[in-house]
């Protein structure tokens, strides 16, 4: 089957409480080219108007730098991209526990397996210690990322209210709610903790059903990738299957590392003018 033409538009930015003289700033939002997906244009708007350079980050994602050197009271960013999207991934084969937790793979991956700011080690923690352990028995690593994603979901409700870009896994362990971001540290926490390399993805979602025509509007998104023998991606908020409806933007260790907007400038204090993502199917 094919998969999607997605047109996407997404619209962020600052208001400063006073005029800011100066400001630098840098933007992920542009769909990759790789495993399948292609970019076939992307555009992005600055007011005010700023020269755009552009680079490959460590992790791999396409960086848009910036900086304002006149005063403004408001940054405005709109970023435009057309981009094909496969209809599904070929499922990992799958590792056995012995050549999962061996030498070769914690050389390999092992920035994906170590605790960051916001992932930390689930095993230290008593109210997840015993899951991981528990999980870490299972059979196969295969059984045990599902078990994983089950047990996530069962602690997690959706809640755009409770949690924000700094909140930990274990404060959103604790406080049993959160958004994508929240699910995806949560569950990384605990495949780590097992030995399972696993890496945060972030980008954007399309409805479920394909239709031609149907704007989506939200923000971005964010999901899980666990190598397994392969990279195979999962995502944990809505527990179904990353396919033609996802779009990659960024990978790396958690949410500080792909962050669509983030910036230093001089000046008064900010607030954000929210967050407005517009995603259409088209026809291919």
């Amino acid at each position: 089957m094919a998969g999607r033409r997605l047109r996407i538009t997404h619209r962020t930015g600052y208001r400063y409480a006073a005029p800011v003289v100066a400001s630098f700033n840098e933007v992920r939002m542009t769909p990759t080219s790789a495993d399948g997906q292609m970019l076939l244009s992307h555009q992005l708007q600055v007011s005010p108007r700023a020269s755009v350079q552009a680079y490959v980050d460590y992790w791999g994602a396409l960086v848009q730098s910036f900086d304002v050197q006149e005063e403004h009271d408001m940054l405005e960013i709109v970023a435009s991209s057309l981009v094909d999207v496969p209809y599904g991934h070929a499922p990992a084969d799958g590792l056995d526990w012995g050549r999962l937790r061996g030498g070769s793979v914690r050389d390999r991956w092992g920035e994906y397996l170590v605790p960051t700011a916001l992932v930390d080690d689930a095993r230290a923690d008593q109210a997840r210690a015993g899951l991981v352990e528990q999980l870490g028995n299972l059979p196969t690593p295969a059984l045990a990322v599902r078990g994983a994603i089950e047990a996530v979901r069962d602690r997690i409700r959706y809640d755009d209210s409770a949690t924000g870009v700094t909140t930990t896994a274990a404060q959103a362990w604790e406080i049993g709610a959160g958004v994508c971001q929240d699910y995806s540290h949560t569950l990384l926490s605990i495949l780590r903790g097992m030995g399972i390399p696993a890496r945060y993805v972030s980008g954007y979602l399309h409805d479920e059903e394909e239709q031609q025509g149907r704007t989506v509007v939200g923000e971005s998104h964010a999901w899980v990738e666990v190598w397994n023998g392969a990279w195979e991606a999962h995502d944990p908020t809505n527990d179904r299957s990353v396919g033609s409806a996802h779009v990659v933007v960024a990978k790396g260790r958690d949410y500080d590392d792909v962050p669509p907007l983030k910036g230093i400038y001089a000046g008064g204090l900010s607030e954000s003018l929210g967050v407005s993502v517009e995603i259409t199917q088209l026809e291919a």
